[in-house]
């Protein structure tokens, strides 16, 4: 009888386990293994999906596992495209002027003086885009899909030397700024460098770089262009660009519909994450910069001059040289039409 009760004690606790188990586990499914491949190190545009690739995890009880490689493990930044048409791996951030013939519609991320200013709007708008027929065409020569939008902040420039104080200083002045953002530097006499992010700071620090263009204030953290930095710009907000993430289109097919659904399911909260870890970062680094650095602030007069030198004729420029790949002009007026629907 005493073996017996132990016998059905440890059934009656294997039991329990197992039904704990099966709580655990949301959503049932296979065990499917994820690599995303990225460069640099782990940092606010990387955070969203951190919590993501977390919440998989839990959700199907370790079944469905995402894994971000960093540090251009799997692949370069400029080649996580060519990656995804191989099949090397299943998902990527891409920044979209690492490889503009690549993608050339999402190059309208990167014009300048877009109305993406407000958080909210921007937030919008990029969720519509991700959307549009020549955004999801561009990917789909990869293999890949858009997934959800790294909803990097507007750029301002850290550099070394003589502050730029003035519209004019800027002439001769070696800039990482890519995509329309460079081609705006260009029209006030900089010179364009685009530079992958990994490559910038040793740039900077050797001296090959005057000064870099990054989404503030995080980024210039995060490649530690600040270290060797003597001055921001506080208010030039230029523009901004798109470093998003993409998933190959083969293996998101390939993955059972409840999973498929998980992964729709959390572009939102990826979203709140970013934005909340920019914050975080700005609370922390703006008084940093301040403090050590010289802050150049310009007058109304001069940015309305900026975007009258760098605004409507680089657009321009854009939509000319596209118009034979895709309807460019539709796809500028997008941005515009969804930026008026989110106001």
């Amino acid at each position: 009888m005493k073996i017996l009760s132990i016998i059905t004690k440890s059934m009656l606790l294997a039991s329990l386990l197992a039904s704990s188990t099966a709580l655990s586990a949301e959503i049932d499914g296979p065990k499917v293994f994820w690599k995303i491949s990225m460069w640099g190190n782990p940092r606010a545009l990387s955070a969203g999906m951190e919590e993501m690739a977390k919440k998989a995890s839990e959700a199907t009880d370790g079944n469905f596992n995402i894994k971000i490689f960093y540090g251009g493990q799997l692949s370069s930044s400029r080649e996580n495209l060519d990656g995804l048409k191989l099949n090397a791996f299943e998902g990527a951030a891409i920044c979209n002027f690492y490889h503009p013939g690549k993608n050339p519609a999402w190059m309208v991320f990167s014009l300048p003086f877009l109305p993406l200013g407000d958080p909210d709007v921007d937030r919008y708008v990029r969720s519509k885009m991700f959307e549009h027929p020549a955004i999801i065409a561009d990917m789909a020569r990869w293999n890949a899909m858009p997934y959800v939008s790294g909803l990097l902040p507007q750029y301002e420039v850290l550099g070394s030397g003589t502050p730029p104080t003035k519209l004019s200083d800027w002439s001769g002045k070696r800039v990482r700024a890519g995509g329309g953002l460079g081609s705006a530097m260009e029209k006030l006499g900089a010179v364009k460098q685009t530079l992958p992010a990994g490559e910038t700071s040793t740039a900077f620090q050797r001296g090959a770089l005057d000064a870099a263009a990054f989404p503030f204030t995080y980024a210039h953290v995060a490649f530690k262009i600040h270290e060797s930095a003597d001055w921001f710009t506080g208010n030039m907000s230029p523009g901004t660009s798109e470093c998003g993430w993409v998933f190959n289109k083969t293996a998101y097919d390939a993955l059972p519909p409840q999973y498929q659904d998980f992964l729709m399911s959390q572009r939102e909260m990826i979203m709140n994450v970013e934005q909340a870890a920019y914050a975080d970062e700005d609370a922390k680094n703006l008084p940093m910069f301040k403090k050590t650095l010289t802050e150049i602030t310009y007058s109304n007069e001069q940015l309305a001059e900026f975007r009258d030198i760098a605004g409507k004729p680089v657009w321009d420029e854009w939509i000319e040289a596209n118009k034979d790949k895709f309807d460019s002009q539709a796809v500028f007026d997008a941005i515009w039409q969804y930026a008026k629907e989110a106001k």
